[in-house]
């Protein structure tokens, strides 16, 4: 998602960022940005950007003056594990300045309504029947791994894996009916409480706050998919450190708000800042355990 903002330590800030409308990055971008324009008494301009496994958006705003001008709101997948499976403009880290990280982020199997499966083991017995493959939505090139890791886990491999262009989109699938299910990041919440979809298991290291009642993967017999993802925020290559700082310090003090606190955990997302620094060793980190996991795997996007 590339952000554009108003003024940053005496100079033009940017006008604006990239993301897929009502994803992850869309949700925790605006809550945040509402907190940092008033806290700077600036305007930040949303301009979502998804496709291509968020590399669309990613590589906008790494080819943009590192003037302050041009932000990203961006997640894992896209910032870390897109650059290791797809030919892209841009690097994890090469490419960006750090920023700050604002929350960590899991995921939730959802289905649809009518599908004749409540939970995790139902759902597995119907992805082993040949006769009638499932289908999965993906809009993500973390989702798209994940959703290759549980056919892998469960010994399903005629489940097809959909891709969709940008993790709403992916979630709106299975509520229409297009697909049968989909690990989804908990931009859901709403649509499992109101019935439109239902919730069969999460990837989370416990159960969600939102869904007590909805085992994990590990409780439901499935190893091997402890998988996370994150949000956070960052800056084109050479974007001055002072202008880096400020917005760094801002948005270490508007994730610790009770409110954001709050509505970040409403979709079950771990509310978490690490400056730059340590945001940088996080992202290098996720890019090593990426590349390995995608050559145990053989994963790659079709």
């Amino acid at each position: 998602m590339v952000i554009g903002i108003g003024k940053i330590s005496g100079q033009a800030g940017a006008r604006r960022r990239s993301v897929s409308g009502g994803g992850t990055t869309d949700v925790v971008a605006r809550l945040v940005l509402q907190k940092m324009g008033e806290a700077l008494g600036q305007s930040f301009i949303v301009e979502n950007k998804g496709g291509a496994n968020g590399a669309i958006g990613t590589e906008y705003v790494a080819r943009a003056t590192p003037d302050g001008y041009t932000l990203l709101f961006n997640t894992a997948g896209a910032q870390t594990l897109t650059p290791v499976i797809s030919k892209t403009n841009y690097e994890a880290l090469a490419s960006f300045e750090p920023i700050g990280l604002v929350c960590d982020v899991g995921f939730v199997v959802i289905a649809r309504k009518d599908l004749p499966a409540n939970n995790i083991q139902e759902l597995i017995a119907l992805a082993k029947k040949t006769d009638k493959p499932l289908s999965a939505s993906s809009g993500s090139s973390m989702i798209s791994l994940v959703t290759e890791q549980f056919k892998k886990s469960i010994n399903a491999p005629a489940v097809i894996n959909a891709q969709y262009k940008g993790t709403s989109p992916q979630m709106q699938a299975v509520v229409a009916g297009e697909v049968d299910f989909s690990f989804d990041s908990f931009v859901s919440v709403e649509m499992i409480k109101a019935g439109k979809v239902k919730a069969l298991g999460v990837v989370l290291p416990q159960r969600a706050d939102s869904f007590p009642q909805v085992p994990t993967l590990k409780e439901s017999g499935i190893q091997g998919m402890e998988f996370g993802s994150w949000a956070g925020m960052l800056a084109p290559k050479g974007t001055p450190k002072p202008i880096v700082d400020e917005l760094s310090m801002q948005l270490a003090k508007i994730v610790k708000l009770p409110d954001v606190v709050a509505k970040l955990k409403a979709y079950d997302y771990v509310p978490r800042f690490e400056n730059p620094e340590e945001f940088g060793k996080h992202i290098q980190a996720d890019t090593d355990r990426w590349k390995r996991v995608v050559k145990e795997t053989g994963f790659k996007i079709e």
